[in-house]
């Protein structure tokens, strides 16, 4: 790590309205430095990180940046002293080239007109330092996610950043996309960029980072170098608690089949069969495109497929229908909770119920009291952290979400669960929380069929696992047996 220092937050503090989001935060960055900043939903990293940007202005403290004190920040300044944030849900143009995205809001003139040619002359200059062989020409809407995070390290460059903030950049790639960012990161710390990275994804400290900072509850609870701390040290930073398993499920002797998916085709799968028992927790992995959530999309009903058959608790269930499919006992926990799963403009309680207002009001009128009762029993059960059953589900934690949406298929007696990726974009802490939820569902007898892109994730809490390739089932292991090895193998082997 290079001795130049970058930035440095002094004594920063950021309250909001009856919330005190930071307090006391000293945190500083040096030139080819990753300094990679956890801490559950909520903690405050991203507000630290907007009082960088600009979008915050600090209740007190100071920023300092090459040594100078930055009197009063916006995005305009931050951005004009060299300083880029790539932000989880990217900041791009579809229907625009690469190099227009790269030079929108500094574009190359000649006279009173944009220089195209020069545009994409040195776009393609930028790429090809970071080892991107990809014509600038190209639209951004053609572009994989993958491909279109390296579009916006080039558009950080193009100003000359000399600070770069990655937030949760690996949420949506693939592992092979995860290595190029990873080598691109390499590069840019060779060209003595510092970096601030923020994941929930533990693993990636140990790979790339060179010093981590813990944030809770808006308070810095450690910052050391990466070399004096352990997957152990950091999660138990994170929490505030000693965590002693992380993955809590245990085996046990499986019933009957509850969910049977046979011969399944359809467009990006097909021939899919697979079997849950009850007490089993089923992962299913795979690479991005492998059709792991197209299939069990199809077999909950919310899509259509072309052959095959879906047996629930021993009922055959006709196709394209999700509310027969909830009649029966199974649901879908989809992987954008947000989009899929939750309306963000209803209540904790109006979420809870959505799924069983007819049996909760037979007669069509809304009982108030038995329906306030059943909620703050599922509140209670499953530990959803509010202060009110009305507290809308958009203000919630990713953790407290899932939650919120368990407790919806709860209540309308499901027993056949399907988790697509349940701890995307979920801290440590929460994460925990769902694997004992999921650990107590297959207790009382539930079956668990669960896609999950994280290998740890999978290894630790499954009892068999599928593997998917080019769309198709091309192994069945036992975890007890399996490493990440056979599973990765059986990955790449259809593709």
């Amino acid at each position: 790590m290079a001795e130049n220092k970058l930035l440095e937050f002094r004594h920063i503090s950021k309250s909001f309205p009856g919330v005190k989001a930071l307090e006391d935060i000293n945190v500083d960055l040096y030139s080819g430095e990753v300094h990679i900043l956890v801490g559950e939903n909520g903690a405050g990293k991203s507000t630290l990180m907007k009082v960088l940007s600009g979008a915050y202005e600090a209740t007190s403290g100071e920023l300092y940046f090459e040594g100078k004190k930055i009197e009063k920040n916006s995005p305009r300044i931050s951005e004009a002293l060299g300083i880029s944030m790539i932000y989880q849900e990217l900041n791009l143009v579809p229907e625009l080239s690469i190099a227009s995205n790269i030079f929108l809001g500094h574009e190359m003139r000649k006279g009173p007109f944009v220089d195209t040619a020069a545009q994409e002359k040195r776009a393609n200059e930028i790429l090809s330092e970071i080892g991107v062989q990809i014509d600038a020409k190209t639209l951004v809407k053609h572009l994989s996610i993958g491909a279109q995070q390296m579009v916006e390290i080039a558009k950080a460059l193009s100003r000359n950043a000399k600070v770069i903030v990655f937030d949760e950049p690996t949420s949506s790639l693939t592992d092979s996309e995860i290595e190029e960012l990873f080598h691109i990161i390499r590069l840019l710390k060779k060209r003595q960029v510092g970096m601030f990275y923020i994941s929930h994804r533990l693993e990636e400290l140990f790979v790339i980072g060179d010093r981590v900072t813990v944030l809770r509850d808006g308070r810095q609870i450690k910052t050391d170098v990466i070399s004096n701390m352990t997957m152990e040290s950091v999660i138990e930073s994170i929490a505030g608690r000693k965590i002693e398993n992380l993955f809590p499920h245990t085996r046990k002797p499986a019933g009957e089949p509850m969910l049977e998916i046979r011969n399944l085709t359809g467009e990006k799968f097909a021939g899919v069969n697979m079997t849950v028992r009850s007490g089993e927790i089923v992962g299913v992995s795979g690479l991005v495109g492998a059709g792991r959530s197209e299939a069990a999309r199809a077999a909950f009903g919310v899509d259509a497929y072309q052959s095959g058959e879906v047996l629930v608790c021993g009922q055959k269930l006709p196709p394209h229908n999700p509310a027969r499919a909830n009649q029966l006992g199974m649901c879908l926990l989809p992987e954008d909770r947000k989009v899929e799963g939750l309306a963000l403009a209803l209540s904790i309680r109006e979420n809870i119920v959505i799924s069983s207002l007819h049996e909760m009001n037979p007669n069509g009128v809304i009982a108030g009291r038995k329906e306030r009762q059943v909620v703050q029993q599922s509140i209670d059960s499953l530990g959803i952290a509010t202060s009110t059953m009305d507290k809308l589900v958009k203000f919630l934690s990713g953790g407290t979400q899932q939650k919120v949406v368990v407790a919806k298929w709860l209540l309308s007696h499901s027993k056949v669960f399907i988790f697509d990726e349940p701890t995307r974009g979920i801290d440590v802490g929460a994460k925990s929380s769902i694997y004992q939820l999921m650990d107590d569902l297959v207790s009382q007898g539930a079956a668990i069929l669960m896609i999950s892109s994280d290998m740890t994730e999978i290894m630790g809490m499954s009892d068999r696992i599928y593997v998917m390739s080019g769309g198709s089932v091309v192994g069945e292991l036992d975890s007890a047996q399996a490493n990440q090895n056979d599973i990765l193998q059986l990955a790449f082997s259809n593709v």
